[in-house]
C-alpha cells in the first residue's frame, strides 16, 4: 500500500492495480453462517466500490460449520441417515470432492442434535459419527478430513469405533452401555472386526484443541461441564475414559497409552482418541481446512484479507480460524483485518496475531442485543467502514 492508501500490485509494480479482497471468515456462532458473513461483508464493501473484485472462501476450524465451508468451496454435499447422540435417527451431511471427504462429527453427534433442554453427559454416544465415516468410505473416499468439535458426547470415540466394527464387552460378554458412563463396565475390547478399508486411507483428525484424553486438561474436566456434566459426572467420566484406554492398551499395546496422552486425544469428548486408535494423524483444524479449501491460491491473488468470527478473544489465538487465516496471510505478506460480533483482544494482541485492525459490530451498534438479533445489516455497515478505511 502506498502513502495514499492505494494498493500497489507488486507483480506489475503499477499504482493503478485494482484491489482484490479475499473474505475468509468463520461463522458468527448462533447468528450468521460463514457463508452469510461473506455475503454481508461483500455487500458492504461494494457500497464503497461497486465493481470491487471479491473472492469469498468461508472457513472453519474443524468444528461445526466445517462441512458447510467445504460445500461453499465446491465440494458436493452428501447426506446419510445415522444415529444421533441418543440413538434417534438423524440426517447428517458430509462433503465429497473426488476421493476426499470432509466429515464433521457434530453433524451426527453434536450438541445441536440433542432434543431442546436435554443433556446426556454419561450416555451420549458417537456411534453416528462412525456411521458417517462409513458412509464416506462407501462413497469412495480415500482421504477423510475428520473435523471434531461441538460434541454432545464424552465417550472417547467408543461409539464411533463400534459403528466401524469394534466390540466392547463387559464381564458377562455383553456389549457395554452407550456413552462414557457405559465404559465403566468394560472388560474386553475386540478390534478385529474394524472396517478393513480404514487401514488404506489417510484419516486426518482436524481439531482446534490439543487436550489429552484424561486428567486436569482432559476431555471430561475441560469440556464435560459444557455438556451438562456435574462435578461427580466429570470424575466418573475421567475414570471411565482412563479405564477405556487401559483396556485398549491390553489389546493394542503401549501405543494405546501413547494415544491417550497425544495432542487432540481429548477433542470432542475424546473422539480424538478413538480417531488416533484408527490411525489418524492430528493436525490443527484450520491448517487442514485451509489446505482442503485451496486457500493458498486464493491468497496469492488478494490485496486485502478479511477474516473473523463471532467473538475475537483469547481462544481465537489458540487455533481458531481467524488466527490461522491471519498467520498464513502474514507469511504471504498480505494485510489482514477482522470482523466480529464481540472484540475482547487488545490491539497489541491482534497485531501479534497478524491482524491489522478488528471491526466489531458494536462499533456501529452499541446495543449488543440488536447485534445478536439482526447482525446482517450491521455487518454490512461494518464492511462499508473497512472499504473506506482500506480500499479508497
Amino acid at each position: 500500500m502506498d502513502g495514499t492508501g492505494k494498493y500497489i500490485d507488486t507483480d506489475t509494480a503499477t499504482d493503478t492495480a485494482i484491489p482484490r479482497v479475499l473474505i475468509a471468515a468463520d461463522k458468527f456462532k448462533g447468528t450468521l453462517t460463514a457463508v452469510q458473513v461473506a455475503e454481508r461483508v461483500t455487500a458492504g464493501l461494494r457500497r464503497v466500490l461497486p465493481d470491487l473484485a471479491v473472492e469469498a472462501l468461508p472457513v472453519a476450524d474443524g468444528g461445526d460449520g466445517t462441512v458447510a465451508a467445504a460445500v461453499a468451496a465446491g465440494f458436493e454435499r452428501r447426506e446419510a441417515r445415522v444415529a444421533g447422540p441418543l440413538g434417534e435417527p438423524v440426517t447428517a451431511a458430509y462433503a465429497l470432492r473426488g476421493d476426499t471427504a470432509v466429515v464433521e462429527m457434530a453433524e451426527a453427534s453434536g450438541l445441536q442434535r440433542l432434543p431442546e433442554g436435554v443433556l446426556a453427559p454419561l450416555t451420549a454416544s458417537t456411534y453416528g459419527s462412525g456411521e458417517l465415516l462409513r458412509a464416506a468410505l462407501d462413497a469412495g473416499a480415500r482421504v477423510i478430513v475428520f473435523g471434531v468439535g461441538g460434541s454432545a458426547t464424552t465417550d472417547g470415540g467408543a461409539g464411533m469405533l463400534v459403528a466401524l466394527g469394534a466390540r466392547f464387552l463387559d464381564a458377562a460378554g455383553e456389549p457395554v452401555g452407550p456413552g462414557g458412563g457405559g465404559l465403566r463396565a468394560l472388560a474386553t475390547a475386540d478390534l478385529s472386526g474394524l472396517d478393513e478399508r480404514l487401514a488404506s486411507i489417510d484419516l486426518v483428525l482436524a481439531s482446534d484443541v490439543d487436550n489429552p484424553l484424561t486428567g486436569p486438561k482432559g476431555a471430561p474436566a475441560v469440556y464435560g461441564p459444557q455438556k451438562g456434566a456435574s462435578g461427580e459426572d466429570v470424575a466418573v467420566l475421567d475414570a471411565a475414559l482412563g479405564h477405556f484406554a487401559a483396556v485398549l492398551e491390553k489389546t493394542l499395546g503401549e501405543r494405546a497409552a501413547g494415544h491417550a496422552l497425544a495432542p487432540g486425544a481429548g477433542a470432542a469428548g475424546g473422539i480424538g482418541y478413538g480417531a488416533l486408535v484408527l490411525g489418524a494423524r492430528f493436525r490443527p483444524g484450520i491448517e487442514v481446512m485451509l489446505d482442503v479449501l485451496g486457500f493458498a491460491g486464493a491468497l496469492e491473488k488478494a490485496t486485502l484479507v478479511i477474516t473473523g468470527e463471532g467473538s475475537l478473544d483469547e481462544q481465537t489465538l489458540h487455533g481458531k480460524a481467524p488466527a490461522g487465516v491471519a498467520a498464513a496471510a502474514r507469511a504471504a505478506g498480505k494485510e489482514v483485518v477482522a470482523v466480529c460480533g464481540r472484540l475482547a483482544l487488545a490491539p497489541e494482541a491482534l497485531g501479534r496475531a497478524g491482524i491489522r485492525r478488528a471491526y466489531p459490530l458494536t462499533d456501529v451498534e452499541p446495543d449488543v442485543s440488536r447485534c445478536v438479533a439482526d447482525p446482517g445489516p450491521i455487518l454490512e455497515a461494518v464492511a462499508e467502514r473497512i472499504g473506506r478505511d482500506f480500499l479508497i
